[in-house]
């Protein structure tokens, strides 16, 4: 494909990526309006995140799959009339029962997105033109991921749009996805037997949902050490237990365990899980910092994001444009890694009272790591895999980097309301006021509203949650370092030049040829069995020809 075709095929994708990120984000601030208006519980609101969240998790792996047995143009379109149905259901929840189910169905989509998006370039963009494309969908993750908040509060503020826009506003990107894929978007459907492991779809699907439900709820419905956590720990460790022995004795798994014996595939994959961690973990509570702790509204806190945002776009881009035009790309996963590591390190010294143009830069450098090392992981792993494998390998990334973003954001969220509470008891102490129940963080996962404290306590209440805050950076900075070092130990290699179809159909060649080759041989050797004749020798060098000796 040209250039303009890929960039053309690449504006559908960009979209329905953009709805993606967008259907996890854009209700982040709209969310107490929302529990509000449908008058849900606490534990309602937990479930309205927690569901789509798990929904794409638990999914990537299985649509990573399909995309190696079926078209891959017909499985985004499906993922993205998924989301369509899922968005309007919610933006039409009139009961918080049908919101969570909702999510659970535009979280299925969304996991077709994210999995789906990645393959898809992989087959159609060679890896050494990648980096380049890679980087430009690097930084639609970035928009999509800090613009969230930002829309959703915009939507909330307005008076005449309500927080059912936050749902309806990713209908219109859907289709403009579903019809710029049909017109621009043209993949060979590759046909042959076709069978699909439901048992190991079933296990992994049920596992991985266990595990996610104890990191979500443990902290907040229940206690980390509870027979609860003993029920969900086990259970998901059984199932996933159960799955590995299946996938290993199927003819189709869903997740090909062999490809795990590639060190690049495994190395790229444990980054993902810590990048993960750190990255979501941590920078998924700035805008409860920006509003509670700096005292700025919904808008203004999305804003502030920006800098952030800013140094993924550049630092994604220029990185891929300069590994397609050099075909190096370790060195930036290094100094990706390093970034980070510095980056989040920085954070760890923010507080109650730290300037926005300080905080601006600290943000701007934890962008810049962040996007020169998230999607170069993935183009690490797509470079050295066969092409049969690619929408698996893509996937398995994909649902680890999820898998540690939900991990880390649960375990993460624990600590800041353990951290809010203590603090804020030891202000009101210092204070003179003796704290009831905690104080305002108590660590029950309730928030308080700033606007209805008095100075004092709010004064208590912004410095507990800037403290907090900064603790949950210092918590990630280990993650990135361990990241890092994991990077340290991939072997560069060059950059295939062939893009994933070209690359499958060199491989069903080269499998044919080497099919009809045994024949062909068997067929000549036939005839000397027969008559008993024994092979001619190949003439030494030197020697003369027969026919040369009689002339």
């Amino acid at each position: 494909m040209t250039n303009r075709q890929i960039l053309q095929a690449m504006s559908g994708l960009m979209a329905g990526m953009f709805v993606a990120i967008l259907a996890g984000t854009v209700v982040s601030n709209a969310l107490p309006t929302i529990i509000a208006d449908l008058g849900a519980s606490q534990s309602s609101y937990t479930w309205v995140v927690t569901a789509e969240l798990l929904a794409m998790t638990a999914t990537v792996p299985l649509w990573g799959k399909l995309s190696d047995l079926f078209n891959k143009k017909l499985l985004l379109q499906l993922s993205l009339g998924m989301f369509v149905v899922g968005s309007l259901l919610a933006g039409f929840s009139h009961g918080v029962g049908l919101l969570i189910f909702s999510r659970v169905v535009q979280g299925v989509g969304a996991g077709g997105l994210t999995a789906l998006a990645q393959v898809v370039m992989a087959s159609i963009i060679p890896p050494r033109r990648l980096g380049k494309y890679a980087g430009i969908f690097g930084a639609v993750f970035a928009v999509g991921t800090v613009a969230g908040p930002l829309v959703g509060g915009v939507l909330v503020d307005t008076s005449w749009l309500g927080w059912r826009w936050c749902f309806f506003i990713g209908v219109p990107f859907a289709l403009l996805a579903i019809a710029l894929l049909q017109r621009t978007l043209h993949l060979p459907t590759v046909k042959r037997e076709v069978r699909i492991d439901f048992l190991g779809a079933f296990l992994i699907v049920a596992g991985v949902c266990a595990l996610l439900v104890w990191v979500s709820l443990a902290g907040n419905q229940f206690d980390w050490a509870s027979w609860q956590t003993a029920a969900l720990t086990g259970g998901g460790v059984v199932l996933l237990a159960a799955a590995v022995f299946v996938e290993a004795r199927t003819a189709e798994p869903v997740i090909p365990l062999n490809i795990f014996r590639n060190r690049t595939v495994t190395l790229t994959t444990v980054a993902s899980l810590l990048v993960g961690v750190a990255m979501f973990g941590g920078t998924v509570f700035l805008s409860q910092y920006f509003q509670i702790s700096l005292g700025k509204s919904p808008t203004v806190a999305g804003l502030m994001s920006l800098p952030m945002i800013l140094g993924l776009l550049v630092s994604s881009t220029v990185a891929g444009q300069i590994i397609s035009r050099t075909g190096k790309w370790k060195r930036y996963l290094v100094a990706g890694a390093v970034i980070m590591s510095v980056g989040l390190g920085l954070l760890s010294t923010i507080g109650a009272d730290t300037s926005f143009a300080l905080l601006s830069l600290f943000m701007a450098i934890l962008g810049i790591g962040v996007g020169m090392l998230m999607q170069n992981l993935v183009l690490a792993a797509q470079n050295d895999v066969p092409a049969a494998e690619l929408g698996a390998a893509t996937s398995v990334l994909s649902f680890f980097r999820s898998m540690g973003g939900t991990i880390g954001t649960s375990v993460l969220g624990a600590v800041l309301a353990n951290r809010v509470a203590s603090e804020t008891a030891k202000g009101l102490r210092e204070a003179g006021i003796t704290p009831t129940g905690g104080g305002s963080g108590d660590g029950g996962g309730s928030v308080p509203d700033m606007s209805t404290l008095p100075a004092p306590l709010r004064t208590v209440v912004e410095h507990a949650y800037g403290v907090a805050t900064a603790d949950l950076f210092l918590f990630a900075t280990p993650c990135a370092l361990l990241a890092l070092l994991t990077v340290v130990f991939l072997k560069e290699k060059p950059l295939k030049t062939s893009s994933g179809m070209e690359r499958l159909a060199e491989e069903a060649a080269a499998e044919t040829a080497a099919e009809t080759a045994g024949p062909v041989e068997a067929l000549i050797e036939l005839p000397r069995q027969r008559t008993g004749d024994a092979p001619v020798p190949a003439p030494a060098p030197g020697d003369q020809d027969p026919t040369e000796q009689r002339a």
